[in-house]
């Protein structure tokens, strides 16, 4: 592992407000989107101007930043507000995780909203305009920008400071506008924009090509089988099946990832649902969320319509996955809907939980508990699902059908303590597109409170495993825990434990899949 400073933990379930260290994250913000990234997110680049570093900023880009910031106050008259009401009361100041690791007082969430706010008032109000010493305005300089740069990727957006912010200020936005405006001056970041790429060049994150997905699927097919006996489809591409299942590409080829796939589609075939996924859209994440571009957002969720149309499905089923979660629970009718062509029997769209557990309530999975009883097991509450989401036909049912299958399926589950779960939940510190190895210090004490309450529940409760829904906090996990004195392969997904609980007893035939028939031929 990597030489960095680690936050120690107490063992006492929280972390006290540490003592302030300004400016001691500043400069680390991630690498810079290449030009051909930009043009693929139709964000403008200077193509003639790269150094080794990073990237020009694109010509007169102090114009196009302030006009950027004129559109969004307009476009979205949430962000004016924003930035109009705050009068920095301090409830928000110890509730960001970032601030309590790095001890960083700009990543408080109300500094780093003032980064932004200092130029809106600067530009855009009265007083800024003809007084700004008075009212804190300052000029947008390169150094200004820099500073936007390096704080608003230092934000996950994750919305926890918002839930105890009496004015309703919802930080997350000011910093997706502040990386909108920076994604439109050339200072891109490489891993959202990169990945945004993939998605519109192949068809997922990870740029798998279908042919390697269907590979994929057929080895996991294969190991199913020998692990069970039973042959156990994971579909791709199939006209007509019922369910089009749109999942995180992790769940591709990493644990533990992989093995809430094999769970979904043991779920499925046992309750005798026909499912597909498509190699057009098989990604379900949408990181057009984390800079804040509608547009791009759009682009990604269209490709869900398309998929469904073209495979003639009947429902839309989302996998363990945050922020995609999100997206679709809050966004996806308004980003590319009506969906009237799907029977509206069901809500579009449905979480893999609601499905499974419905099946559970229904008496149509059998499950052998004992099967997890080597765990005992918490649960991480994600934050877009936490914060920005539901499940089910009533409130807070984003906290009680998680809790509901892992208590369905293991006989041993404790919370971590009630400050850091539900809507108060503490983000894993990877999220909001900042799950990238040049990011590495900030992950790893942006983890510390979680770390915290994990490492009470471990001494006071004896617990072995915390259970996650969302693909990238798994993948922060896994990174970082092992920093901490846990191991990486405590973290599981919860169609793990289904996959683990399920017993299998619906025997199919298995058809063809079309790839295989196109051989034939």
């Amino acid at each position: 592992m990597a030489d960095y400073e680690i936050p120690k933990l107490t063992g006492l379930g929280y972390v006290e407000v540490p003592a302030l260290e300004p400016d001691s994250m500043a400069g680390k913000g991630p690498y810079v989107a290449k030009p051909e990234f930009q043009k693929a997110l139709h964000f403008p680049a200077d193509f003639d101007k790269g150094v080794s570093e990073g990237y020009e900023l694109v010509p007169d880009w102090k114009n196009r930043a302030l006009e950027k910031l004129d559109d969004l106050r307009h476009r979205y008259r949430s962000l004016q507000l924003y930035l109009d009401i705050c009068v920095k009361c301090g409830a928000c100041t110890d509730k960001c995780h970032y601030f309590l690791g790095t001890k960083d007082p700009k990543n408080m969430p109300v500094a780093r909203q003032d980064l932004l706010r200092k130029v809106y008032r600067r530009y855009f109000t009265f007083a800024g305009k003809y007084f700004p010493k008075l009212v804190g305005a300052v000029d947008l300089t390169e150094a200004v920008v820099e500073e936007w740069y390096n704080y608003y990727h230092q934000c996950s957006q994750c919305r926890r400071c918002s839930v105890f912010c009496p004015y309703g200020i919802d930080t997350a936005e000011v910093s997706m506008a502040g990386r909108e405006i920076l994604d439109h001056i050339g200072r891109g970041s490489k891993y959202n924009n990169e990945i945004i790429s993939k998605v519109f060049k192949i068809g997922n994150n990870l740029g798998l090509p279908g042919l390697a997905l269907a590979d994929t699927l057929e080895g996991l097919e294969e190991d199913i089988e020998e692990d069970t006996g039973i042959k156990v489809r994971l579909p791709l591409d199939e006209v007509g099946a019922e369910v089009l299942l749109v999942t995180p590409s992790a769940d591709f080829f990493a644990e533990p990832h992989v093995d809430g796939l094999i769970g979904y589609a043991k779920v499925f075939h046992e309750a005798g649902i026909s499912w597909t996924l498509s190699s057009y859209a098989s990604e379900g994440a949408n990181f057009g969320l984390f800079i804040g571009s509608y547009e791009n957002m759009r682009r990604i969720a269209l490709r869900i319509r398309e998929a469904a149309i073209q495979l003639k499905v009947k429902r839309i089923v989302f996998g363990e996955c945050g922020h995609a979660w999100r997206v679709a629970y809050s966004f996806l009718n308004t980003l590319a809907g009506p969906f009237d062509f799907l029977d509206p029997k069901y809500p579009v769209p449905q979480h893999i939980l609601e499905v499974t557990w419905g099946l559970i309530q229904d008496g149509k999975l059998v499950l052998d508990k004992t099967a997890n009883d080597d765990k005992v097991l918490t649960f991480h509450d994600s934050c877009n699902v936490a914060r920005g989401s539901r499940m089910g036909d009533k409130p807070g049912g984003q906290f009680e059908y998680p809790r509901n299958v892992i208590k369905a399926v293991c006989n041993h589950f404790v919370d971590m303590p009630a400050d850091t779960i539900h809507d108060a939940t503490f983000c894993c510190g990877g999220g909001g597109g900042l799950l990238t190895d040049d990011l590495m210090e900030l992950r790893i004490k942006g983890a510390q409170p979680r770390m915290e309450a994990l490492k009470y529940v471990t001494d006071t409760q004896g617990v072995t495993h915390m259970a996650a829904i969302c693909a990238i906090c798994k993948s922060q996990f896994t990174k970082v825990i092992p920093y901490y004195g846990f191991k990486m392969d405590q973290i599981v997904s919860v169609h793990q434990l289904v996959s683990n609980a399920l017993v299998l007893q619906r025997q199919v035939s298995v058809q063809a899949r079309p790839e295989d028939e196109n051989e034939d031929r």
